[in-house]
């Protein structure tokens, strides 16, 4: 997992709310047995629509989803932080996250920021501005060791806004520690415990 400090990047703007993971990915998609691969499939149904946002041209590239209330609701999987991950997102600004979501991200290298629901509504005010005004999508820089947002108006202008993450993920996003990097930490310690348990019990396997 790559270490996530500062995010600089377009941003594409989720107009809804109650965004459950079986909409991010349908479960049909959850029987391959890959971890990358899944960007096809991320809004699958949403996406036959060709006026949906990431289908249009000034979205093309995004790093930066900004939603509504509510995303990442519903069952537990992963496969949702993973297909937002292969579509090329690094950050989701909500102002809420179903909490295995917001859990999941943190361990697979994506970064649930909760931003307030009226910073929500001015962002993507800019976002149109810049669009109606047919200069694409504006820059937009996630600061994660200063929890800060900044949106760069196309037009000019332009605005900053704060964002909340748990000390834990953001100290693990900064770090990047997915579980088994975590479990590695202590390698040499489990090397040593290893070496003085009895040949007949079960050992962990060195890592190659």
């Amino acid at each position: 997992m790559h270490k996530t400090t500062i995010v600089t990047g377009t941003a594409a703007p989720l107009k809804r709310s109650n965004v459950d993971t079986d909409q991010i990915i349908p479960a049909v998609f959850l029987k391959r047995v890959t971890k990358t691969g899944f960007d096809d499939a991320l809004f699958h149904a949403w996406r036959q629509d060709p006026d949906f946002v990431l289908n249009q041209p000034e979205y093309q590239g995004a790093k930066i989803l900004v939603a509504g209330p509510d995303f990442g609701t519903g069952s537990s999987r992963e496969h949702a932080v993973w297909a937002l991950r292969d579509f090329g997102f690094e950050v989701v600004l909500s102002p809420r996250f179903g909490d295995i979501f917001r859990g999941n991200s943190g361990k697979q290298g994506l970064l649930a920021a909760v931003v307030d629901e009226a910073d929500i509504e001015r962002i993507w005010a800019v976002i149109d501005e810049s669009v109606a005004a047919g200069k694409g999508s504006p820059e937009i820089t996630v600061d994660l060791p200063e929890q800060t947002v900044q949106v760069k108006s196309a037009t000019g202008g332009g605005l900053t806004v704060s964002f909340e993450v748990d000390a834990y993920t953001k100290w693990r996003l900064l770090e990047g520690l997915d579980d088994i990097a975590l479990t590695l930490r202590d390698e040499a310690a489990i090397t040593e415990f290893e070496s003085r348990r009895a040949n007949w019990r079960p050992k962990t396997l060195p890592v190659k």
